[in-house]
């Protein structure tokens, strides 16, 4: 069983630096020796296992999105592993934890290094029956899905008011929304631009694909109803549109804004037809409620296609060439990164 006595006094760790560039700021990041003393403030020191790639660490990784609030950071918003060290009594010494989406790789350093120190309220069990490549392979992407899923149960949502339409359907969110819900008991819509998936899709649980390309959305303040409730990862026009022909009662879980921040609706959907708009974020989230949806992820909302949604698994070292294609927008399905795989032992 390792022990903080065991962390050499240096270990690999790729970080992201904001320098001066004439009278410019730019980023720079790539894997440097660190040690214990370098990393922010936390009572868990953690041996990292596993991490993933997702679109907010490429952003964060190559600059083209303002995603650190400070400098320098190790980048990677999730991680999972070992706890090596813990003066909070939850955590022992050889537990397997993890980390999501808890300002990793925004105000504390992430899951990208041998060894992360975190704060306590932010870590989370590994659930019985869950391995800590599962978890990373489920991260962010699917614990939000899972807390959309729990908020628009909370809310009254069932199979019976309809099927359930998931936006953004090949991203992380939308891939695990999909087939948790399928997997529950809904009926699931997905609705894309890229209809060239439509195996994939299918495969997660879907029934039928929409082409975002092909749909009128109207102007009217209510629409013709068409759904149940919805899962949104994209904003803008399409949110709007989703509150105008979501059914009676139903639920819209807003988790994204790939299409725009803005939200042009007025009040008839809410007052005449009850529709409910369910804000989501993964971040600012008490431990209790992280570790009932961890729980759920390792239960009933235990997505069955992992090796669909997670397909793909790369060594450390080659996590600074993977970045370009997330901000590209040409990956399918997530990305674990493999720093110690002999701790899921």
């Amino acid at each position: 069983m390792s022990t903080v006595s065991d962390i050499p006094k240096t270990f690999n760790a790729f970080r992201i630096h904001q320098v001066q560039d004439g009278d410019k700021k730019r980023i720079v990041s790539d894997f440097e020796q660190i040690s214990l003393d370098d990393l922010t403030d936390g009572e868990v020191v953690i041996k990292v296992a596993y991490s993933d790639i997702n679109y907010k660490d490429a952003l964060a990784a190559t600059g083209k999105g303002r995603i650190l609030r400070t400098y320098p950071l190790v980048g990677g918003i999730d991680l999972s592993g070992v706890v090596v060290s813990s003066t909070d009594s939850r955590f022992k010494v050889g537990g397997k934890v993890l980390v999501c989406g808890a300002q990793l790789s925004e105000l504390y350093d992430g899951g990208y290094a041998e060894y992360a120190r975190v704060k306590a309220d932010s870590v989370v069990a590994l659930p019985t029956g869950m391995t800590l490549r599962d978890a990373m392979a489920i991260g962010t992407a699917g614990y939000t899905a899972a807390l959309a899923v729990q908020r628009m149960e909370d809310n009254g949502q069932i199979p019976e008011r309809g099927p359930i339409v998931v936006t953004g359907a090949t991203g992380g969110v939308g891939s695990f929304a999909i087939n948790m819900l399928s997997n529950i008991g809904y009926e699931v819509i997905a609705f894309t631009g890229k209809t060239e998936q439509e195996d994939y899709l299918k495969a997660l649980g879907a029934s039928k694909l929409l082409n975002r390309h092909d749909i009128d959305m109207g102007t009217k303040p209510l629409e013709s109803m068409q759904w149940g409730g919805a899962v949104d990862n994209v904003g803008g026009d399409t949110l709007a549109w989703l509150t105008r022909t979501t059914n009676v009662w139903g639920n819209i879980a807003s988790i994204g804004l790939a299409g725009g921040f803005k939200l042009d609706t007025t009040v008839m959907p809410f007052i005449l037809r009850g529709v409910s708009l369910l804000g989501i974020n993964s971040v600012e989230m008490p431990l209790s409620v992280r570790a009932q949806g961890w729980q759920r992820l390792a239960t009933d909302l235990k997505p069955t296609r992992l090796d669909l949604i997670a397909p793909t698994t790369i060594a450390f070292a080659e996590l600074p060439n993977a970045f370009d294609a997330y901000v590209e927008g040409t990956v399918t399905g997530r990305t674990v990164v493999e720093i110690d795989a002999s701790l899921d032992n």
